[in-house]
């Protein structure tokens, strides 16, 4: 039985990385999706990965950026228009700008939290009045271990990661009387893009502080998203989920 069967799914930043991840397990697990990619570099990834995972259910790319809010109302709208309702909605979309505080700008601050937690607001304050309609609806922010216990060369990164964390917690006690869940799932090291730029000897050093000894894939943290967007998590809110394979104690 496909555990999100029926649902419709909205993705951001889902042309690579753990959002692709998500996007290829929710449409394994039955779900239709729509996802969302913003520079018009993505937009041949998006459509390779529609070719490459496309089912019997309904898979759209949309280009959109997040961080607007406009843009983000414009999304739900269309989403809502081509897909009828939005069952789960995770909110993934992010980006680092790393440096240590004395050297960072005021430009890179200003981008990472707006693209990173600004756009939080936007999806989360446009989707709540379907859900509301619907008097249901599971929202799942992607936030990082970094969130929780910070790092260095990270500051404006892990200010916009722990505040989706407090958001989140604010947002599950607002709107749970209707039936809609709001949860967070903090990854450690995952491979992706950016860990593949990592020497053996760093990705051994990182492998090296987790207790599971390797880094995660994807597919773990797409996994999570699986069970707190399926009827298996339907109890579950206000909670910050850790795919972190032990880093988190």
């Amino acid at each position: 039985m496909s555990l999100l069967s029926g649902k419709v799914a909205l993705i951001t930043g889902g042309s690579r990385g753990i959002g692709q991840a998500i996007v290829e397990e929710f449409v394994k697990q039955g779900a239709s999706v729509a996802f969302t990619y913003v520079s018009d570099s993505s937009k041949e990834k998006s459509e390779a990965l529609i070719q490459k995972i496309g089912g019997e259910q309904k898979l759209m790319a949309y280009k959109s950026n997040a961080a607007d809010f406009a843009e983000a109302a414009a999304l739900i709208d269309q989403v809502m228009a081509d897909f009828g309702r939005i069952d789960i909605l995770i909110n993934n979309a992010g980006i680092t700008r790393d440096t240590l505080m004395l050297r960072m700008t005021e430009e890179q601050w200003d981008e990472v939290i707006h693209t990173n937690l600004k756009s939080v607001f936007n999806l989360t304050k446009h989707v709540l009045k379907p859900m509301l309609k619907q008097r249901g609806g599971s929202i799942i922010h992607m936030s990082s271990v970094v969130g929780v216990f910070g790092n260095a060369g990270q500051a404006n990164y892990a200010a916009s990661k722990a505040g989706i964390i407090g958001f989140s917690k604010s947002i599950a006690k607002e709107v749970g009387s209707r039936g809609i869940r709001s949860n967070v799932i903090a990854p450690g090291f995952i491979a992706t893009d950016m860990t593949h730029a990592l020497t053996e000897e760093q990705r051994k050093a990182y492998e090296e502080n987790i207790p599971l000894k390797r880094l995660g894939d994807g597919v773990d943290v797409a996994n999570a998203c699986v069970f707190l967007g399926s009827d298996m998590g339907s109890y579950i809110t206000g909670q910050t989920l850790s795919v972190c394979g032990g880093l988190l104690d």
